[in-house]
C-alpha cells in the first residue's frame, strides 16, 4: 500500500516534500514510509533527501503534570484560605510534589512560608506549567525562555524527526518490477528467463561475520608470560586448589598468627569445610618450634602457636601457598636445584575500586639453589623483565614476613615519564626453608606481581572492573589487540 502510493503519486507529481505529511494525509505509518522510501532508493526508483526537525516532547513527569496540574498548582490548591500548618500539608501530598511544590510556588510570590504556618499571598493562581506542557503535547510552539524553564525542571526533552523528501530517480516506473535472483530449471525450460529481470550481484559486498571464541586480554597476556618463564626454563607448578589451608598458605611461610592479613578483614574463610585434616604432622611441629621459640640463629615470635588457626580453610591470598607446598616436596628428595612459576587466580577481602578487585592474578616466580645472593635476584630480575620490554629498573628495600632481605621493583615507564611499582621480590627466610628440610647451604629467591596491572597498561585501560569481572564489555573481548610483550 505505501509503495503504490509513494509511486502513484510521483507519477503526477515533481515531489514529495515531507514524507511525514505524506504519510499522515494517507493515514499510513510513517516508519513504513521510510522503510519503503529506503527500499526503492536502493534501486534508485526515486532520489530521496533527508528532512530533520527538532521537536520536543514531555518526559514521564511532563506527562503526569498535564493530568494532575504541576506541584506548585497543586500545593497552592492544598492550602487553605486560612493557611495551614506545614506538617499537615505535608501529609496531603506525595513527598516529590511537596518538595517542588514548595519551592517553585515560594519562586512564583504564590505562598508565604512561614516557621508554623503556610499561607497563601495570593488568592488565584493560573498553572501557566500545566498549559505549557499540553501546547508541546499537542504539538504547538511555544517561547524560547517557556521551552528553556521546562527543560531545566526536566519536564521536556529534544527529540530529533527525521523524514524524506523524495523524486523521481532514474529508473522510476509506476509500478517495481520483481527482479529474480536465481536462474532455475523452469525459467529455460519456458523460455521466461529472456523477459526476466535479474537482480546485479554486488561484488564488494562482505559476508556475514563469523561467530567464534575469542581470548580475553587476560589469557594472552598469561600465555606470553608462560612463554617466557619457559623460555627462561622454569617449571609451572600445580595451582588448581583454590581453597588452601592456613597452615600452607601463613604457618608454613613464617607468617605469625596473630598477622593483621590472617583477620576476617583481609581473607575469606571458609564455612564448609571449615578445616583441614591432612597436614605433615612432623613438619607441622618444626614449624611450630620455629614460630614459639625460634631456631636457626632466629629468636622466632615467641608466642603460643595454635594448630586450630593453622587448620582453618580459606580461600587462598596469594599462590606463594603452592610454592611452600613444591619447597616441602623438594626437600622430601635428594636436593636438585629448580626454577619454578606460577599464574593463577587469588583471593583477598579488599574493598572494589578502579584498581583493586576481591579475585586477581598473581604472577610468581621462584628459583631454589645453593649459595644463592641478593645479586642472583637482581640478576635474574633484570632478565625476567627485560622480555616485558622494561630494561630500566630500581630496587627498594621493602619488608616482607618470610622474605629477607625484600625488594619492592620500579621500571620506569617512558609513556607516563615516571618510576611505576611493577611488583615485589626477595629471598625466602631460613625460618620458612629449614623446617622443610631443605640443606643449610641451599637459597630461594623469589618474585612476584599481579597479571591485571600490566595487561591494563598494555591495553590502555584504567579501571580494572573493565577488564575483569560483571561489567566487562564483551565488544573488549572481542576486538583487543594481539598481545606482544617483545620476547627475546
Amino acid at each position: 500500500m505505501a509503495e503504490e502510493a509513494i509511486l502513484g503519486y510521483l507519477q503526477h507529481n515533481e515531489e514529495i516534500k515531507d514524507s511525514g505529511e505524506f504519510a499522515a494525509e494517507r493515514n499510513i505509518d510513517h516508519n513504513e514510509i521510510v522503510n519503503v522510501i529506503k527500499s526503492l532508493h536502493g534501486f534508485r526508483y526515486v532520489d530521496a533527501e533527508d528532512i530533520k526537525r527538532e521537536t520536543w516532547v514531555l518526559t514521564d513527569e511532563g506527562k503526569t503534570y498535564t493530568a494532575t496540574g504541576s506541584p506548585e498548582f497543586q500545593l497552592f490548591n492544598a492550602i487553605p484560605p486560612e493557611g495551614i500548618p506545614k506538617d499537615e500539608l505535608q501529609k496531603k501530598l506525595d513527598p516529590s510534589v511537596f518538595k517542588i511544590g514548595c519551592a517553585q510556588a515560594a519562586k512564583n510570590k504564590w505562598v508565604e512560608m512561614g516557621k508554623q504556618l503556610v499561607t497563601r499571598k495570593v488568592q488565584n493562581v493560573d498553572d501557566k506549567v500545566k498549559g505549557l506542557l499540553l501546547q508541546i503535547q499537542q504539538g504547538q510552539g511555544i517561547g524560547s525562555d517557556d521551552i528553556k524553564a521546562l527543560k531545566a525542571r526536566k519536564l521536556i526533552v529534544p527529540q530529533t524527526w527525521k523524514g524524506y523528501s523524495v523524486r523521481k530517480g532514474p529508473n522510476y516506473a509506476p509500478k517495481r518490477k520483481q527482479v529474480v535472483t536465481d536462474l532455475t530449471r523452469e525459467n529455460f525450460q519456458s523460455g521466461e528467463w529472456k523477459e526476466l529481470e535479474f537482480k546485479e550481484y554486488n561484488y564488494s559486498a562482505k559476508g556475514a561475520p563469523l561467530e567464534g571464541g575469542h581470548l580475553h586480554p587476560l589469557l594472552k597476556v598469561r600465555a606470553q608470560l608462560k612463554q617466557i618463564f619457559l623460555c627462561m626454563g622454569f617449571e609451572e607448578m600445580p595451582t588448581n586448589n583454590f581453597v588452601e589451608s592456613s597452615f600452607w598458605n601463613f604457618d608454613a611461610l613464617f607468617q605469625p598468627q596473630q598477622h593483621p592479613a590472617r583477620d576476617s578483614h583481609d581473607t575469606f574463610f571458609l564455612d564448609a569445610p571449615s578445616t583441614t585434616k591432612r597436614l605433615p604432622e612432623d613438619y607441622v611441629e618444626r614449624v611450630k618450634q620455629i614460630h614459639e621459640t625460634g631456631g636457626y640463629e632466629s629468636r622466632g615470635y615467641v608466642y603460643d602457636w595454635k594448630r586450630e588457626e593453622a587448620n582453618k580453610n580459606l580461600l587462598r591470598t596469594h599462590t606463594t601457598a603452592v610454592s611452600s607446598r613444591m619447597l616441602y616436596q623438594l626437600a622430601q628428595k635428594p636436593f636438585a636445584p629448580k626454577k619454578y612459576f606460577s599464574i593463577d587466580r587469588v583471593f583477598r577481602n579488599e574493598a572494589v575500586d578502579r584498581t583493586h578487585l576481591a579475585e586477581f592474578h598473581q604472577i610468581e616466580g621462584l628459583v631454589c639453589d645453593r649459595g644463592l645472593t641478593l645479586c642472583d635476584l637482581i640478576g635474574v630480575l633484570h632478565d625476567f623483565f627485560s622480555h616485558l620490554g622494561m630494561t630500566k629498573l630500581k630496587f627498594k628495600p621493602a619488608y616482607n614476613p618470610y622474605t629477607e632481605p625484600s625488594m619492592e621493583i620500579f621500571s620506569y615507564h617512558e609513556g607516563f615519564k615516571k618510576w611505576v611499582e611493577v611488583g615485589n621480590s626477595g629471598m625466602f627466610r631460613p625460618e620458612m626453608l629449614r623446617p622443610m628440610g631443605l640443606p643449610e647451604d641451599v637459597q630461594v629467591i623469589a618474585w612476584g606481581l599481579s597479571l591485571e596491572r600490566p595487561t591494563m597498561i598494555l591495553y590502555g585501560i584504567d579501571n580494572i572492573r573493565d577488564l575483569f569481572g560483571p561489567k566487562v564489555d564483551l565488544g573488549l573481548i572481542k576486538k583487543n589487540s594481539i598481545c606482544r610483550l617483545g620476547i627475546n
